[in-house]
């Protein structure tokens, strides 16, 4: 096991965590990392040709950072995972700002 994965089974460990293995090539076992597997994937991943792993990292960060702030939930009541101020009607114009090169949109109400 490379320094890494020792360093995050510290990590979890010291957090009270206990950590539950699973089999190789066995989805069913651990739904909640196969669903965000799909997830990078799907919206990100099938639409871009990486060429290394410098170019993956970037991505990839660029996709969580967007994710996180933009990303809505049914189970947060259509809220994103970080906080973010209610925009009124008739504060501003709407205006498309674009992710990850244009793959995701997000959009703010700017003030005129």
């Amino acid at each position: 096991m490379d320094s890494i994965g020792r360093q995050f089974r510290k990590h979890v460990k010291s957090m009270g965590i206990e950590g539950i293995l699973t089999a190789p090539r066995s989805p069913w076992q651990n739904a909640y990392v196969e669903r965000m597997i799909g997830s990078i994937r799907r919206d990100c991943l099938d639409h871009i040709v990486v060429l290394n792993e410098r170019q993956l990292k970037r991505i990839l960060a660029s996709y969580f950072g967007c994710y996180d702030q933009w990303r809505t939930d049914l189970s947060l009541e259509m809220e994103s995972l970080s906080f973010r101020p209610v925009q009124r009607r008739g504060s501003g114009n709407v205006v498309q700002f674009p992710e990850l090169g244009g793959l995701q949109n997000h959009y703010e109400r700017i003030a005129v």
